[in-house]
């Protein structure tokens, strides 16, 4: 290792404070930071007082709160992960960015594209680092996809089909991802925040017009009250053994996303965490170039090519086992190699505003019935 890099990794030590510590995110976050000699937890903030207690005693932490406020005040914190519902990330970012921390922000970055465009230029202006977990990108199946992409092999990509498809078990109960005040736009912005921005990374494509249909489709669940996720999903696995009160979530669980791309090839995206829609029938994404076609399907691995008067052939088959330990393979690193000038492709806060603007049309698309143009 050189001198310049020795210094850089010395100087630069991550001291962490996380904001929604104990969720469905924020614990395996916890998980692979303890595994990293790059890092050390020090504040945890959590709104349920037996989960963030059980989160100190792992972590090691010297500040558990219910207050991100001291999160961000706390003197021995340089790095924070904000990991909370969407509605609440905009007051604890821009706070971030006045107290020079630099900062991990869960997708969808705001409520909406005008919170996310400020949470940028927050960070742009005060030259923090910032990162954005857009893990799709790092996929081995849409590596390797990539790869084929850039040979040329494919030729201009005119269409793309993508369906990204999470069911959730039919019993699981509401969570706040179910609730309109709570979440940016439900499914259009939960996983069709990931779609689009790895369209992005791969196509350097921008949509700039969209029409959708998005609406409600899985059956009333159960309210439990304040469990998160990961409980849910539990209790949804195993079955709900009382009879609580049911309802219908508020936000959109199922989108149908049609779009143009800024050089007129076209789009569409079909979403949904409804339970009765499936993966694996077909490709996760197809690509359709004036050469050939490409389809990836993370469920298999399969890398599949489609050319002219010719046999579809599985040209790879790359399994999705899991990113591993994403900080220390890809955030960490990125951030270093921001911090000492050089340059860093990583997913940051200005990939997260270009893809709410993108959301939000859709989900504007899908209360007026129209296109709506991204801007």
């Amino acid at each position: 290792m050189s001198p310049d890099k020795k210094s850089i990794e010395e100087e630069l030590k991550f001291n962490i404070g996380i904001i929604g510590a104990t969720g469905y995110i924020g614990a395996p976050y916890r998980a692979e930071i303890r595994e990293s000699k790059d890092a050390n937890i020090v504040a945890l903030c959590a709104r349920r007082r037996e989960l963030l207690e059980r989160a100190g005693e792992e972590d090691g932490a010297t500040l558990l709160t219910n207050d991100w406020r001291e999160i961000v005040n706390h003197p021995d914190v340089n790095f924070i992960i904000v990991a909370t519902p969407d509605a609440l990330h905009h007051d604890a970012v821009m706070a971030c960015a006045e107290s020079g921390k630099h900062l991990l922000c869960e997708k969808p970055v705001g409520i909406n594209a005008d919170e996310a465009y400020e949470m940028w230029a927050a960070y742009r202006d005060a030259g923090l680092l910032h990162y954005v977990p857009f893990w799709t990108r790092f996929s081995e199946p849409f590596v390797k996809g990539k790869e084929v992409l850039d040979s040329g092999q494919l030729g201009d990509i005119r269409g793309v089909i993508y369906r990204w498809h999470n069911p959730r078990p039919i019993d699981m109960p509401l969570t706040w991802r179910d609730d309109e005040s709570l979440s940016s736009a439900g499914s259009i912005a939960d996983v069709g925040s990931h779609a689009y921005d790895t369209l992005r990374w791969m196509l350097g494509k921008e949509a700039v017009r969209v029409q959708a249909h998005a609406d409600t489709i899985t059956p009333p669940k159960p309210d439990l009250g304040g469990v998160n996720l990961t409980e849910a999903i539990e209790l949804g696995q195993t079955g709900v053994q009382t009879n609580p009160t049911k309802r219908k979530g508020t936000t959109v669980d199922y989108a149908s996303v049609a779009w143009e791309f800024d050089d007129d090839s076209v789009g569409t995206l079909i979403l949904s965490h409804a339970p009765f829609i499936r993966k694996g029938i077909a490709p996760e994404l197809e690509l359709h170039g004036t050469k050939a076609s490409l389809g990836i399907d993370r469920l298999s691995g399969n890398i599949t090519l489609a050319k002219p008067d010719k046999p579809v052939e599985i040209i790879d088959c790359k399994p999705d086992n899991g990113f591993g330990n994403r900080f220390q393979k890809y955030v960490f690193p990125s951030l270093r190699k921001a911090y000492g000038g050089q340059a860093s492709t990583h997913p940051n806060l200005k990939d997260g505003w270009r893809v709410q603007l993108f959301t939000d049309a859709a989900a504007r698309s899908a209360r007026s019935g129209r296109w709506e143009t991204v801007e």
